[in-house]
């Protein structure tokens, strides 16, 4: 998955009130990032961890960089962003990445399926 703008690293200060960071880059700079993933990510947020966050532009942002994913100080990739999983998930599908999930001509995303109408992270069909 590529990021534009590029992602930035930081090290972990800490993280609180579920939805902040504090981090501090490698110019010294301290930052409050916002974390999307409100699960305890007990071993995915420990101080001094490498954190890797995105920035946006809009003016309208509190704060404006994201944490995305989380490099362990044992060496272990973590995505903590919940809202990439499915599109990392969906850009594998339209690339054909995943042999056993290619040659389909559809993919939706988030369709009502089944009796219970419950909804399906992906939808693939042939012709």
């Amino acid at each position: 998955m590529l990021f534009s703008p590029p992602l930035k690293s930081a090290r972990l200060i800490t993280r609180y009130k579920r939805f902040l960071a504090d981090v501090v880059t490698p110019e010294g700079e301290t930052l409050t990032i916002h974390c999307a993933n409100t699960g305890a990510m007990t071993g995915c947020a420990t101080p001094g961890d490498t954190v890797w966050y995105s920035t946006s532009d809009s003016l309208t942002r509190k704060y404006p960089h994201s944490w995305e994913l989380t490099e362990t100080q044992q060496g272990y990739w973590i995505c903590v962003n919940t809202l990439r999983a499915n599109q990392l998930v969906k850009e594998a599908l339209l690339a054909a990445a995943i042999p056993e999930l290619a040659g389909y001509e559809r993919c939706q995303a988030e369709v009502r399926y089944g009796e219970e109408k419950s909804r399906i992270d992906f939808l693939l069909q042939a012709g």
